[in-house]
């Protein structure tokens, strides 16, 4: 009977996961979870599986979703991945633990890491990628501005150069009017050319020098003019005279009468009194000083004139890109669109970058899982820092059988235990909370800084934007009338030349720099809220980590529990010997302190005794203890300091009094507990 007893007693659940369960699940199920693995193999096979189906399946899709591969490729790597896990989940507790314990990884430093390559990504799609976006457009908003005003100076030059254009070509469509009054003009100054260069009104029998020049040849030819006419005045004179003679002496018949009466007639001697004109005519000569060169040049112009008169128009366009106008331009901006085509190229590469690195954090969580089991199973000392139910089990048990137990812990004790139930952040934990927080702060000023340096440049642009708007009005009249009046040749020939400068234009446009404004585009609430909620998100796991740490040990537990149980074994054997050899290590550690802990803080804060409120430190845990809390040593020259709960613990002072026992001294050996992250 009594043996009957002992198999249907139960035995006490060695974890709290088994209470809950126990108390929650139906008993086929919670007896499958905690039963041996011998039990229900075909259903732990076909649970395995579908646990491996849906792990593989997530971990395919967080790892190969950012990484560029083909439909094809993508389907059978998948089937291939999902497979493996399939394999892993039906065969291996090993496999099954380390995907359980990469959910508290993701809660821990691991996902931090996660979330800080995501926040990177995101400031890259964000206001980074909006930074450059911005200045992209205020650049072309420049080279447009250029453009426009060139433009601008294009049409102005074109409304200065058209209206010469314009008489350019009204002298050409009139080529053959030009050509017929130049012909004219021609035929009407022949007869001065033949007044000028003719040999006539005088002896020709007298040649002239042939290289005189005209001026000289004109004057002599009016000398010789001026002579020849005196000389047939003096010849008409004298013919006169004979003429009136024979008339005389024809109307007189009487012989001798005629001769007297007619004799007058015989004075041609008065005729030589005309030849006082000739010293007139050498100091009078109607000849100016430079009619020989003004004729030589008319006549030469007529000559020219005379000749077949064309006109053409001949415009010649100056290659713009001798002056680099056009090649400036285009090189301005295609030099422009190239440096931030490479700046958007290097940045999308860094992108892909960040995308392959959120996918392989995947990998990292899992080595992270996967490491975190392995030295569990083999290192005894690693993470067993935990007052678990077994190990509270075993102290009970312990107590009942009045052998030496640990719980409650002294307070030099509570240091290096861990309370898995306890919300209070242990010192060795704080640590991991404090990095955390720097990582998070550090990257929330990155992000700060880059989400101002964005707001900053769109109010400057939009500031550029609303205050250089320009409109532009072009305005231009041209208007000239010249009038020639006369029917000479002249002034025909200026009617057809100087008269085609007669135009008229006019050029009024209205424009603006509207389209060449920058658009600045600010970030939006979504943007802002992807920058700053992942942060929040690692200042929330910064401090819930802590709490997710604590949940792998429950998650190996479940999977190896006859290694916890060594484990808690293991650590409560460790402790019982610490504690064994705890008070001749604390009476060696205080007989060598010769002054109290903190001296340089006591000495800063010794003012505060004045006002009754002095400040001390426990020599033991060194910790802080108000003066009214401290307990002395009884002892008159002793000027120990305790806390109450060090003086509960030691029950006397280890610094002056004289301590032993036949207790084990302390031990060489370095095998000590730790906490890890």
């Amino acid at each position: 009977m009594d043996e009957l007893g002992r198999t249907k007693r139960k035995k006490p659940p060695h974890s709290t996961l088994e209470k809950v369960s126990e108390l929650i699940l139906p008993s086929i199920v919670h007896k499958f979870l905690f039963s041996p693995a011998s039990e229900f193999p075909v259903a732990r096979l076909f649970m395995g599986a579908v646990f491996g189906a849906f792990s593989g399946s997530a971990l395919f899709l967080g790892l190969m979703h950012n990484i560029s591969m083909s439909t094809f490729h993508r389907v059978i790597a998948g089937y291939v991945f999902v497979a493996a896990c399939v394999l892993g989940g039906m065969f291996s507790s090993f496999f099954r633990c380390t995907v359980l314990l990469m959910f508290p990884s993701m809660l821990g430093s691991r996902g931090q890491a996660y979330l800080i390559v995501f926040v990177l990504h995101g400031l890259y799609q964000g206001p980074i990628s909006n930074i450059q976006n911005n200045v992209q457009d205020v650049a072309f908003s420049m080279g447009c501005n250029i453009d426009l005003q060139i433009s601008h100076s294009k049409i102005m030059w074109r409304a200065v150069t058209e209206p010469f254009v314009q008489v350019l070509q009204d002298i050409v469509h009139d080529n053959v009017k030009l050509q017929r009054e130049a012909q004219n003009v021609s035929r009407q100054f022949q007869g001065i050319r033949d007044e000028v260069m003719g040999q006539y009104g005088y002896d020709s029998q007298n040649p002239i020098a042939a290289g005189n020049s005209t001026q000289e040849q004109y004057a002599a030819k009016t000398m010789m003019r001026c002579d020849y006419v005196v000389n047939q005045g003096i010849d008409r004179c004298q013919q006169w005279f004979s003429a009136k003679w024979e008339e005389c002496m024809d109307t007189v018949k009487s012989p001798v009468i005629n001769h007297f009466l007619c004799v007058p007639m015989k004075f041609e001697f008065l005729c030589n009194v005309m030849r006082v004109m000739t010293p007139w005519c050498k100091e009078e000569i109607p000849v100016e000083g430079n009619f020989g060169q003004t004729f030589d040049k008319l006549n030469f112009s007529i000559s020219k004139l005379g000749e077949q008169f064309t006109t053409n128009i001949v415009l010649q366009k100056l290659d713009q890109s001798t002056y680099g106008v056009t090649d400036l331009q285009n090189e301005f901006r295609n030099e422009l669109s190239r440096s931030f085509q490479e700046k958007r190229d290097i940045v999308e590469q860094i992108a892909k970058i960040v995308q392959m690195l959120l996918s392989f954090t995947f990998i990292t969580i899992f080595t992270s899982a996967f490491g975190y089991a392995q030295k569990y199973t083999r290192d005894i000392c690693f993470d067993n820092v935990y007052v678990t139910t077994y190990f509270r089990q075993i102290d009970t048990r312990r107590k009942r059988a009045g052998k030496r137990y640990l719980l409650p812990l002294k307070k030099a004790e509570r240091s290096g235990f861990i309370d898995p139930w306890s919300l209070k952040i242990h010192p060795s934990e704080f640590k991991l909370v404090i990095a955390g927080l720097v990582q998070v702060v550090s990257l929330a000023l990155f992000v700060s800084v880059i989400l101002a340096t964005d707001g900053i440049l769109y109010h400057i642009f939009n500031i550029i934007r609303r205050h250089t708007f320009t409109e532009y009005s072009l305005t231009s009249s041209h208007d000239i009338r010249i009038d020639v009046d006369g029917e000479s040749m002249l002034a025909k020939l200026l009617r057809k030349t100087i008269g085609a400068f007669n135009t008229t234009s006019k050029l009024d446009m209205q424009s603006s720099n509207q389209q060449c404004l920058p658009q600045p585009r600010a970030l939006s609430q979504a943007d802002y809220l992807w920058s700053v909620l992942p942060l929040l998100l690692m200042g929330l796991m910064c401090c819930l980590q802590v709490y997710t740490n604590r949940l792998r040990r429950v998650i190996t537990t479940f999977y190896f529990p006859k290694r916890e149980k060594r484990r808690i074994l293991f650590l409560y054997n460790l402790q019982i010997q610490r504690r064994i050899s705890c008070v001749n290590r604390l009476c060696k550690r205080l007989r060598r302190r010769q002054i109290p802990p903190n001296v340089v803080l006591s000495m800063l804060l010794s003012p505060l005794e004045w006002v009754g409120c002095r400040l001390c430190w426990c020599w033991v845990c060194e910790e802080f203890v108000r003066q009214s809390q401290a307990v002395q040593c009884p002892a008159p020259h002793c000027t120990a300091l305790y806390c109450l709960q060090c003086w509960r613990d030691m029950s006397s002072c280890y610094v002056c009094s004289v301590y032993t026992q036949s207790e084990p001294q302390d031990s060489d050996s370095d095998t000590d507990v730790y906490y890890v992250n």
